[in-house]
């Protein structure tokens, strides 16, 4: 990275004075997702996302105030200071370092040109709202040559794993929400919409002056920015209803990015955010984060999660991809862009994290996604599974929904569940598999279109009962009748059927009609 005055270091953060001009800015050119995606269609795009330009460039066909802000924020360009100013408040963005002046000997043709000091994206709410995520030039992940040259403090911007992670928060009104190691704030920015008070933590300094501009450049509620390592921030402070983090999560050998890199050994990191957050969460509130976790020679996976879940707490683990060693190293060497430094540099970074691996005798490593809910129940609900399978985003209502349906459970026996009236749940659809022919099918699954998608297997009693779900009969009566039209006992058809119906209620394919 080259700072404004050419020399080698990190560049200056912006000020925030101007944000409030440079946003009326921004949205008088339509510099906002549905104007770019108007002007330079689909395609190129979508190839912004995964930090490809080419496309956009060639897609600019004239001179306007939309076509410089494309040229100075996601092509990264020099532009003609005049035709900047047409753009933007030029000498406010100048003064707070949002813009810099080029050197004259690489100004392009036209006069003295500026440059972005900064990445600001476009980026939409949820309810369409106009935001913009602010952080460091010419590091997003995905590039073709990493990260290669930026420094360890480096900021990012909207990547995958931050989208994800929104996309799950489960986002009922709060009144205290913790954003941990925010970055450049995507998830604080998510929050104020639906929490009283914002809090947003980074051992990063950078990031949190990072945070404060998306959130001033979005217009949104200032947060209460803190510098500190995991909770220390915030030791003291009254519990919160929800904390959410995407942390430095990489099994690393080493700790050269402060953005990756956990600085603790294999997957301490992430074991000891979920043990130490959940004596931060009021009441029924939720920890949400993204996390990746050792698979080890002889030990079951699910096992060493369940060890980390604290006493007082439900769980949802999702493990949604695993990579063996050499797969997830040579992942993160090229976002490091270590596979542009010469074959001896790589095959020797490429020999360090195999040697980690081979000394804590990890196999395999997991990715997922971790929610832990604080209860009083003297029986907390610990789901662990593997589901690799495309989803439907956003998912929050999904999550809230999960643990709602684990309080059913847990509170309805096997006799009063009988007496329970349900539903099928929207969108979920039969499949009969078998071979072509045959007169009866081989399985019988039940399959949902919305959220997780799940799919699972029924027996001709699970997917009848299910069929006829529509509320009106409760559990025993329908399995009366279903059992009169199979020839079979009703009694020994009741003693075996609600561990079935558990099963399609934990998983969503049912829910529970709530008691007049």
């Amino acid at each position: 990275m080259v700072n404004s005055e050419g020399s080698a270091g990190p560049a200056p953060v912006p000020a925030p004075d101007s944000a409030e001009r440079i946003r009326e800015a921004l949205l008088a050119a339509r510099f906002t997702p549905d104007g770019l995606l108007e002007l330079l269609g689909a395609s190129a795009y979508a190839a912004l996302a995964r930090n490809e330009t080419v496309p956009a460039r060639r897609a600019l066909r004239a001179e306007g105030p939309l076509e410089t802000l494309i040229r100075l924020f996601l092509l990264q360009r020099p532009v003609p200071e005049e035709q900047a100013r047409g753009a933007l408040p030029l000498d406010a963005a100048l003064n707070d370092g949002w813009l810099v002046r080029t050197d004259p000997s690489a100004a392009p043709p036209g006069g003295p040109a500026v440059r972005a000091a900064v990445d600001i994206r476009p980026y939409g709410g949820p309810d369409g709202e106009d935001w913009w995520i602010v952080s460091d030039l010419g590091c997003a992940v995905g590039g073709a040559s990493g990260i290669a040259g930026q420094y360890e403090d480096v900021v990012l911007g909207v990547g995958g794993a931050s989208t994800t992670l929104a996309g799950l928060t489960v986002r009922t009104p709060v009144a205290r929400a913790l954003d941990l190691g925010t970055g450049s704030g995507i998830q604080a920015l998510h929050a104020t919409r639906h929490a009283a008070r914002v809090t947003a933590t980074d051992v990063n300094p950078r990031a949190l002056a990072f945070t404060r501009l998306t959130l001033a450049l979005s217009g949104a509620p200032e947060a209460d920015l803190r510098e500190g390592s995991l909770l220390e921030p915030v030791a003291d402070e009254d519990p919160y209803d929800l904390i959410v983090s995407n942390p430095p999560l990489v099994i690393s050998p080493d700790s050269r990015f402060e953005y990756r890199d956990g600085g603790m050994r294999g997957d301490d990191l992430c074991r000891t955010l979920v043990q130490q957050a959940a004596g931060h969460l009021a009441e029924g509130g939720h920890l949400q984060l993204l996390a990746n976790w050792e698979h080890r020679d002889g030990e079951d996976w699910r096992d060493r999660l369940r060890s980390w879940v604290p006493a007082g707490c439900d769980a949802w683990i999702l493990q949604r991809d695993v990579q063996d060693v050499s797969q997830y190293a040579e992942l993160w060497l090229r976002d490091a862009g270590d596979h542009t430094a010469g074959q001896t540099a790589y095959e020797s970074r490429y020999d360090a994290w195999l040697d980690e691996f081979a000394a804590r005798g990890t196999t395999a490593v997991g990715f997922g996604w971790i929610t832990l809910r604080a209860t009083r129940a003297s029986e907390p609900s610990v789901v662990i599974e593997e589901w690799p399978h495309p989803v439907e985003q956003p998912l929050g209502d999904v999550v809230r929904a999960h643990f709602a349906r684990q309080d059913f459970l847990r509170a309805t026996d096997d006799a009063a569940l009988l007496g329970c009236h349900f539903t099928l749940a929207d969108e979920v659809v039969q499949e009969q598999v078998g071979f072509p022919g045959a007169e009866d099918p081989e399985h019988v699954v039940l399959r949902q279109n919305r959220g997780l998608r799940r799919a699972t297997r029924v027996d001709t009693v699970g997917a009848g009962f299910a069929g006829v779900c529509d509320g009106s009969l409760p559990a025993g009566r329908i399995l009366d009748a279903i059992a009169q039209l199979l020839g079979e006992d009703p009694v020994r058809l009741r003693d075996r059927t609600p561990e079935a119906i558990r099963l399609l209620v934990g998983q969503g394919f049912l829910e529970p009609v709530p008691a007049p």
